[in-house]
């Protein structure tokens, strides 16, 4: 699958770019930070052999709109998924959500109303804490950082995605994830989406977990740095009814870890 977005949707955080594959019930695929649809690729061609699969890039990430001033907080990409989901004309789709994808889905499950057939989170931003100590110091320098010669902004943002993954990433893997961020564009916005994460988007939910009301898969990287097990473990707790599973030999990037394992959990789940 060529991995192009060819749709566009007009939101007030920004064009959002889309795609859509396959044929069958649908399954939509949400991303986390600083990553993009990419890293949905093969699963979600695997997946598109049963299943219409919907894959976007949220604003000022991967190929949608990046601007200065831009609004790409979880609540804004709240907004714009449930948005997008009304633009589609889903009702009850499955949704497959990783990283802080999973906050937004289930900001926009509790927030908003919307309902799900099936909600499966991977690694997902859901209970604090959560974010690195480089988190908080660039949301106190973001200027500063945004400032960086080009050629030390890249080596940061390369060695920090190398630290997501257990296993060392592909040469033209890591290239493409980093990518998106380089340039007069993808400089700040990259500074941007960290200098705007804040934990009261999921302290809002926390307490409410256990009234998403459609199954529920958590899965989780055995080797994750970025959210550790124990993440896992708390989130499992919250929504009685989920089921915890591990991904073997996979950090918080288990679509490139251990991507055989973690496709054939989801397709299990979505097969009921």
């Amino acid at each position: 699958m060529d991995w192009e977005l060819p749709e566009r949707h007009e939101t007030p955080c920004g064009t959002v770019r889309w795609a859509s594959h396959g044929q069958g019930d649908p399954v939509v695929l949400l991303h986390g930070t600083p990553f993009s649809s990419y890293v949905w690729r093969d699963i979600a061609g695997a997946l598109s052999a049963r299943h219409q699969v919907y894959v976007w890039d949220m604003p000022g990430y991967g190929q949608s709109e990046k601007r200065d001033g831009q609004d790409v907080s979880l609540g804004a990409q709240q907004a714009v998924f449930t948005d997008l989901l009304r633009h589609w004309g889903l009702r009850g789709p499955a949704v497959i959500a990783h990283d802080f994808g999973g906050a937004v889905a289930l900001r926009s499950t509790l927030l908003d109303g919307v309902h799900y057939g099936r909600l499966a989170l991977v690694d997902a931003v859901s209970v604090r804490p959560w974010g690195s100590e480089f988190f908080r110091l660039v949301q106190d320098n973001s200027e500063v950082f945004a400032a960086l010669p080009p050629h030390l902004h890249e080596a940061l943002v390369r060695r920090y995605i190398t630290t997501a993954a257990h296993r060392e990433l592909r040469g033209e893997v890591l290239d493409a994830l980093v990518a998106p961020w380089l340039g007069e564009v993808g400089q700040p916005a990259f500074y941007r989406q960290i200098a705007q994460a804040d934990e009261r988007y999921t302290r809002e939910i926390e307490n409410r977990y256990d009234e998403v009301d459609c199954p529920v898969l958590i899965a989780w990287g055995d080797q994750d740095q970025w959210l550790p097990t124990d993440r896992a473990e708390q989130l499992a707790q919250r929504i009685p009814h989920a089921h915890l599973t591990w991904i073997d030999q996979a950090g918080h990037l288990a679509q490139e870890d251990n991507p055989a394992r973690l496709t054939a959990l989801l397709t299990d789940f979505l097969n009921g």
